[in-house]
């Protein structure tokens, strides 16, 4: 019989990079994949959210494919005006090492901003993020920014700095 954390893992399908996360593809990963049961939730997120409330879903997305000393998920969490993808790193066992949201919308009523990422085959996250104006919607290409991290090997994730 499997553990609950391989039963957590087998919800995340494995993928290949690169792979890109844009807001639309929630849609897709929420179609093809089986949600999450409550308890699994419960033991293997949960404890690494930082506000929980019972109106937030959470969706398996993907597990990376061809780490060694850990596993790496992206999950997507919708909540009120917030919408995140998060990449979670944990250990052989299921704990922990890292976490980090990685693309998604957020607004606060009067700015909307939105991040997509590219994670490559060589482990590397680039994210990209803009923001308007909740009333005009056009982009204001000056606020751009982007970041960079990076999977360790030992799944920490860190930010490059030029």
């Amino acid at each position: 019989m499997a553990t609950s954390y391989q039963h957590f893992l087998d919800k995340f399908p494995s993928l290949k990079l690169p792979v890109t996360l844009k807001e639309e593809d929630a849609h897709t990963y929420s179609a093809e994949n089986q949600p999450l049961p409550h308890k699994l939730i419960g033991e293997f997120i949960l404890p690494y959210e930082e506000e929980v409330d019972e109106f937030t879903e959470y969706v398996p997305c993907f597990k990376l494919s061809g780490t060694k000393n850990f596993d790496a998920i992206v999950y997507w969490k919708a909540g009120l005006l917030n919408y995140q993808y998060v990449m979670l790193t944990l250990g052989k066992g299921g704990k922990a090492i890292d976490k980090k949201v990685i693309a998604g919308t957020f607004s606060d009523g009067q700015i909307i901003t939105r991040s997509v990422a590219r994670i490559d085959d060589d482990m590397s996250i680039f994210i990209m993020s803009g923001q308007a104006s909740r009333t005009d919607e056009k982009y204001n290409a000056s606020q751009s920014t982007t970041i960079e991290l990076e999977i360790l090997p030992d799944g920490k994730l860190i930010e490059l700095v030029e």
